[in-house]
């Protein structure tokens, strides 16, 4: 049996099982030489970690995550594990497979806005929930829709981490309807690779965890 070269040792210690702090260690040491492929195990990671519903585990990793660099322009999203109700939850993983109606976000670096890209078939449901809301037509294809702003801030139930807050109250332009009782969080697993929180602010002021959600550069 041939011998694994030293970048495919690197790899697969990065990706290997152990604790959270030991694999992320792995993982952003890889992305000094190897930056593709520690974005890519770090991706990996984090849907299994939603496949599984190890909350524990994404919430650690969150913890431990850094502000995001280089977030300027179009990224891909996934929503990785909701957590809204047991048997809410469940339809929605089951439905997501089949139709996803939230594709990422789009961020303006320089003027700490951005918005969210949908695809073609989300138009109609969403003029059914916000009827007085209209999406825009992106670019290239799909629509725009939610803006936001965004700050760099500790953490609505992670204060220790310095976070990106996604922001969607300010935009006045926004539903009144969940939307701009949402904030997002973001950090960065590894350049390439980041993991969000969804966020909902109650009628008291607190914030309840609705689910992880991920962004990555577009492919």
């Amino acid at each position: 049996m041939e011998q694994a070269t030293a970048p495919q040792q690197s790899t697969e210690q990065a990706i290997a099982g152990g604790d959270v702090e030991a694999r992320l260690a792995g993982l952003r040491q890889l992305a000094e030489t190897q930056p593709d492929a520690a974005r890519d195990a770090a991706w990996l990671w984090i849907k299994e970690a939603g496949e599984r519903d190890d909350v524990a585990e994404l919430d650690e990793i969150f913890r431990r995550g850094n502000v995001p660099s280089g977030l300027d322009g179009a990224t891909d999203g996934i929503l990785v594990t909701p957590q809204i109700h047991p048997a809410l939850n469940w339809l929605i993983k089951a439905v997501t497979p089949l139709w996803m109606p939230w594709s990422g976000k789009r961020f303006n670096a320089a003027a700490s806005t951005g918005d969210n890209r949908l695809v073609d078939s989300a138009r109609v449901p969403s003029k059914v929930i916000w009827p007085r809301y209209e999406s825009k037509a992106a670019p290239d294809s799909g629509r725009l829709a939610f803006d936001f702003e965004t700050r760099v801030e500790p953490g609505e139930h992670d204060p220790d981490t310095q976070v990106l807050v996604i922001d969607y109250a300010p935009v006045e332009d926004n539903p009144g309807l969940l939307i701009r009782s949402i904030r997002d969080e973001l950090v960065e697993v590894v350049p390439g690779a980041n993991l969000g929180k969804i966020l909902y602010r109650r009628s008291g002021g607190d914030y309840r965890s609705l689910g992880f959600f991920a962004l990555r550069p577009p492919n």
